[in-house]
């Protein structure tokens, strides 16, 4: 490695740790009434507010957005596809198949999604069932591809499995109407109902993917070669793309229980990580994880800011920001 290149990346590893820091005292600060931390901290309950509703939001906003960027570099590594994404494994669509039918089922209509007054036994349920049905469409993905031997096959299936899910997840709601506001704000992704029991699990899901991604990194690394080349490493392709997978699973599925479907955060964040540095795998996972943190982190502060008191769904601010972005690469390349 350059001195050149050496210096990109510890260049990264600074911008990345200056933006996370700021965006958590960013995330601090932010509320409905404006930027104030100082008269917070001097009002009646403002201690609460402070370090049981803003800090563990934020602290959660950057750890689902790092779980994101995490399988989203997985992803775009195991397809060798720079527009490969989180989602792209059934696992939104089970996901959202899971909290329809908890809401249809149990008839919590919207009210255990929403930012106020949702019990804590259904907001159990439905995370659970997010977190089982993104886990179930992932299975039903592998199963059909019999296994993950063959990329193309294990991609097709994946977008089979997506569409079924989504024609049984409509069906559903055909049947009950009354699943439809919680299933959209669950499509819509949202970071209000973030707390620590929830900064908990992701940081937790996040401790165990990310080292063993990093171990699993020199898999990506053959794979960019190649699959001959990469089989004559003497490397077992089907097991360890399974193992890949699994990965990429359980990252996602536990940013999509804890936050819904957040977009483009996943897609965007190995994006912006190719464009800074040039490196292998693993430096590009852990880059990742961490720009996908610092990216959802500030948009949750600027949904929840820029129409105050009012607050944006971050998943559909994202989407603005993740699609305006995708626009403006294939301009720039259309010009080439």
């Amino acid at each position: 490695m350059s001195a050149a290149e050496r210096r990109r990346r510890l260049r990264l590893a600074l911008i990345l740790l200056l933006l996370g820091a700021a965006g958590l005292l960013a995330g601090l600060m932010a509320g409905s009434e404006g930027w104030d931390l100082a008269a917070l901290r001097l009002s009646p309950g403002g201690e609460l507010i402070l370090w049981d509703i803003r800090a563990p939001r934020s602290l959660g906003a950057g750890l689902v957005g790092a779980l994101f960027g995490l399988s989203g570099a997985l992803a775009q590594g195991l397809f060798r596809n720079p527009l490969a994404d989180p989602y792209l494994l059934g696992s939104a669509a089970g996901a959202s198949l899971g909290v329809v039918i908890v809401l249809a089922a149990g008839g919590l209509l919207g009210a255990a999604i929403p930012m106020a007054g949702a019990d804590l036994i259904q907001r159990l349920g439905l995370v659970g069932a997010a977190f089982v049905g993104a886990l179930a469409g992932v299975s039903a993905t592998l199963a059909l591809a019999r296994g993950a031997e063959q990329t193309t096959r294990l991609l097709l299936a994946g977008v089979v499995v997506g569409v079924l899910l989504g024609a049984l997840n409509d069906l559903v709601t055909l049947f009950s109407p009354d699943a439809l506001r919680g299933k959209q704000s669950f499509l819509l992704g949202q970071t209000g109902l973030l707390g620590w029991p929830s900064v908990t699990v992701l940081a937790l899901s996040l401790t165990a993917t990310l080292p063993l991604a990093w171990r699993l990194s020199r898999v990506l690394d053959a794979l960019a070669l190649g699959e001959d080349s990469a089989r004559s490493l003497g490397l077992a392709l089907p097991r360890l793309r399974v193992a890949l997978v699994v990965l990429m699973a359980l990252a996602t599925g536990t940013a999509v229980a804890q936050a819904g479907l957040v977009a483009f955060v996943g897609l965007v964040a190995p994006h912006l990580v190719a464009r800074f540095v040039r490196a292998p795998h693993g430096y590009r996972l852990v880059a990742s994880a961490a720009m996908g943190g610092v990216l959802l982190l500030w948009a949750d502060v600027i949904a929840r800011s820029v129409i105050a008191p009012q607050e944006l769904p971050v998943g559909v601010f994202t989407a603005v920001l993740g699609g305006c972005y995708l626009l403006v690469l294939l301009w720039r390349r259309g010009l080439r």
